[in-house]
């Protein structure tokens, strides 16, 4: 028997035993440990059992998600060729048991010799889940996932056999592992958190606890020499079948730094890793911080007391469970919007991104109540119709649409026209009445003075205090909370650069320009608005 080193993360996670384990954690915290022993046991106890491995591209997979899970088979004494193999069929000679669906080919398949195999879904090749049935889906590497291929080609595929493996609490189960995405496309499995439910999680670690105290008894009435008594056999027997109950219903969630794994690592190597990576870099991937704002950022008063949740519960609840209703998304499921005022809006114009930023002056806060993206060929009159579907609702269809000077003269994300004359004469088609009048705000402010006037304004120390609705402003929450300084400006060097996957062109910081226009307008250029015949003023 080898014994083997766990950190408290990996214990928990194998305890616990949850059908559904998604860890959100920092490099090197052992998670190659976790996929090893969630399959190798998948294996074992699903024998003939097909799981689906699921990469974001075949070369993560061949260098990253498979190598640091076969190498633990290794060491643990399950050897290639003896025990797995891997893009070849076994050989009859081997004697290895068959899978229940045996695969047209074996190019890329995992297999064990009780006739388990893992199939390797590498996204980058179309349909590589088509035609399956899984019993489990191990995916690694998830904020580099496609979320929609996902959903509309793996999810559907992990189903079936129950006639084999549905006493088993973790068949059609998941693990699913990353460290802390940077993107909203790489978010997707942070949702989870609101699906785990801890009091689930809290009962099973207590009959985990209970079933090691019953289990401590029995080994000491045997070292006496003593029979256990028939009741504390049947105690145990239930436990494991409550355990088990539970276990199959569960979803555990977890974050975790890299800290976690100190004990292997080492201080000298967390040093390194926070010498060696930039600083965004660091909290994300090795502390698993979600994107947030550094004391020497653009915004370095943004905090958590500047955002907000604003839900229409009555509207939903008015739907009777309805849900082709909310297909298509709009503001009556806000609650934060005044209907029967006009919209203040703001723009940030770009050869690839266009940013349109959202919000209403109410009781002096300025709450940001959605903002709005279009990328490459959709240009400024798309992403005035995104603006105007969602706000189809809205009973006072007026806007009061605050520029600066980079909204005249210039053209190049649209046609010969320049920007404020396109966004007029979109809103103008739409059925909406824009106000222009005392709304431009001039040349764009320097950058220091803006900074110090919206940090102001975020700090509630201005005339406006800015808030932001968390749901509706997602990607510009990351182009304000990763906004930089550099020489005393704003960093904008990013925004000319090309667009990677890890480097989303709304993560940048054309979102946050248009917000500041936004700010700037509504606190120093108030104009008069009217509620149901009752003029005021934003003061």
């Amino acid at each position: 028997m080898q014994k083997i080193y766990l950190n408290d993360i990996q214990q928990e996670i194998m305890y616990i035993g949850a059908k559904d384990t998604i860890l959100c954690a920092g490099r090197a915290i052992g998670k190659g440990v976790i996929h090893a022993e969630w399959n190798l046991r998948n294996f074992q106890r699903m024998p003939r059992s097909i799981t689906g491995i699921v990469s974001p591209n075949a070369k993560r997979a061949l260098t990253n998600t498979l190598p640091s899970m076969l190498v633990h088979w290794e060491k643990w004494g399950f050897k290639r060729n003896v025990h797995w193999c891997i893009g070849r069929k076994p050989p009859k000679a081997w004697g290895w048991e068959e899978p229940i669906f045996k695969p047209e080919n074996y190019d890329n398949v995992l297999s064990f010799y009780n006739g388990s195999i893992g199939f390797i879904i590498s996204q980058d090749r179309q349909g590589t889940s088509n035609s399956h049935s899984f019993d489990a889906l191990d995916i690694d590497e998830a904020k580099f996932i496609d979320f929609e291929q996902l959903k509309d080609e793996t999810f559907p595929a992990n189903r079936g056999n129950r006639q084999y493996f549905g006493h088993r609490s973790y068949h059609h189960g998941m693990l699913i592992t990353s460290d802390m995405p940077l993107t909203k496309k790489g978010s997707w499995f942070l949702d989870y958190q609101n699906k785990c439910d801890q009091e689930t999680i809290d009962i099973i670690r207590g009959i985990v606890y209970e079933i090691w105290k019953v289990k401590e008894r029995v080994k000491k009435l045997h070292a006496e020499g003593r029979t256990v008594p028939e009741y504390t056999r049947n105690y145990l027997t239930q436990l494991n079948r409550d355990l088990c109950k539970l276990r199959s219903v569960a979803v555990y969630y977890r974050e975790a730094p890299t800290l976690y794994n100190l004990a292997v690592l080492g201080d000298a190597f967390i040093s390194q890793l926070k010498r060696d990576l930039p600083p965004l870099t660091f909290q994300t991937s090795v502390m698993c911080k979600r994107v947030g704002i550094a004391r020497d950022g653009f915004y370095n008063s943004l905090s958590e007391r500047n955002y907000y949740s604003s839900t229409n519960f009555g509207y939903l609840d008015s739907l009777e469970y309805k849900f082709d209703k909310i297909k298509e998304p709009s503001s009556l499921m806000d609650a934060d919007v005044d209907a029967n005022m006009p919209i203040c809006i703001a723009f940030d114009y770009n050869a690839n991104i266009n940013w349109l930023v959202a919000g209403q002056v109410q009781d002096g806060k300025l709450r940001i109540l959605k903002s709005f993206f279009v990328k490459y060929e959709r240009k400024l009159v798309e992403l005035v119709a995104d603006f105007c579907k969602y706000y189809r609702n809205h009973k006072h269809k007026e806007v009061i649409f605050y520029y600066d000077s980079t909204a005249l003269s210039s053209n190049y994300a649209v046609n010969d026209e320049d920007f404020r004359w396109v966004i007029i004469n979109a809103f103008k088609k739409q059925g909406w009445l824009v106000r222009d009048t005392n709304t431009y705000i001039g040349k764009p402010m320097h950058h220091a003075d803006k900074q110090l006037l919206i940090n102001r304004m975020l700090a509630g120390r201005a005339r406006l205090h800015i808030l932001f609705n968390r749901e509706n402003n997602e990607d510009l929450l990351i182009s304000i909370q990763t906004a930089g300084v550099y020489n005393g400006h704003k960093d904008k060097r990013g925004e000319k650069l090309a667009e990677t996957e890890e480097d989303k062109l709304e993560s940048r910081t054309d979102g946050s320009d248009a917000f500041d226009t936004l700010a700037i307008g509504c606190e120093r250029f108030p104009v008069n608005v009217y509620n149901v015949g009752i003029t005021s003023v934003f003061k």
